[in-house]
């Protein structure tokens, strides 16, 4: 995540998400940023629905709102408006801005762990997605991806997962199936939800205590989104899924 590009389009259904996730503060949630360095891309500037209320706001009115701001004051446009305008029912916001060092990166994750003790769900929002093997953990550019030994780490200590996925270059449908069976087998579980975007995918991870909670909300997504945000729910029986040799 890059303060640029806050209160976008995809931030809008990412807060809508995970609002409709938290339901009201049912599920404690913790986001994590994944803070990086702006940078003079142009990634950012889907802001042009906040001028389109009559298209856009009868999603989610209250956020709407709260995001209205960050086009008429851009000084806005900054991830701690999130919390100031507390657009998250009772989440916690891990802050720290995240480099392409190993060793800070192993300490920036340690901390997050006792962060994110108290809550139920945690998000992560990496500029990216999960790693590739083009960036190797701690060197250029590594700060963009969440790696799978830290996804492993947060699922181990009993945090439900929701990720931020960028598409790649592949079929989406196919990648989508792709990412939700990789994860399946990586963290051993049955079940994996996905919701499509028009740009981006968020993936989320119930533990078993949050399953039914996390599929009630995920209809409810659908009911109020529609073919806006396409939901869809990966079942596997764990006794049939590979072993991992990833």
């Amino acid at each position: 995540m890059k303060n640029q590009y806050f209160g976008d389009i995809n931030d809008y259904k990412k807060y809508a998400l995970l609002r409709l996730l938290s339901n009201s503060g049912e599920m404690k949630i913790a986001v994590c940023w994944m803070l990086t360095a702006d940078d003079q891309r142009s990634e950012g500037q889907r802001i042009t629905y906040l001028s389109q209320p009559t298209k856009w706001r009868m999603y989610d009115a209250a956020l709407f709102d709260r995001l209205l701001p960050c086009l008429t004051d851009p000084t806005k446009r900054n991830v701690s408006w999130a919390e100031i305008a507390e657009v998250v029912p009772g989440a916690k916001y891990y802050t720290e801005l995240l480099i392409d060092n190993r060793f800070e990166r192993e300490r920036y994750f340690r901390e997050l762990g006792e962060f994110v003790r108290t809550c139920d769900l945690t998000f992560f929002d990496p500029d990216n997605g999960l790693e590739v093997k083009s960036k190797p953990y701690g060197r250029r550019d590594s700060s963009k991806f969440l790696y799978w030994r830290e996804l492993e780490r947060v699922w181990a200590d009993g945090q439900s997962i929701l990720l931020y996925q960028h598409f790649r270059r592949e079929e989406r449908a196919e990648f989508t199936r792709a990412i939700a069976a990789d994860i399946q087998q990586r963290l051993r579980t049955s079940d994996v939800i996905t919701f499509s975007t028009a740009h981006v995918l968020f993936v989320l991870v119930p533990q078993m205590q949050h399953r039914a909670h996390c599929l009630q909300q995920s209809e409810r997504v659908a009911q109020v989104w529609g073919s806006t945000i396409e939901v869809r729910h990966w079942e596997h029986p764990l006794e049939e899924l590979p072993q991992s040799g990833i």
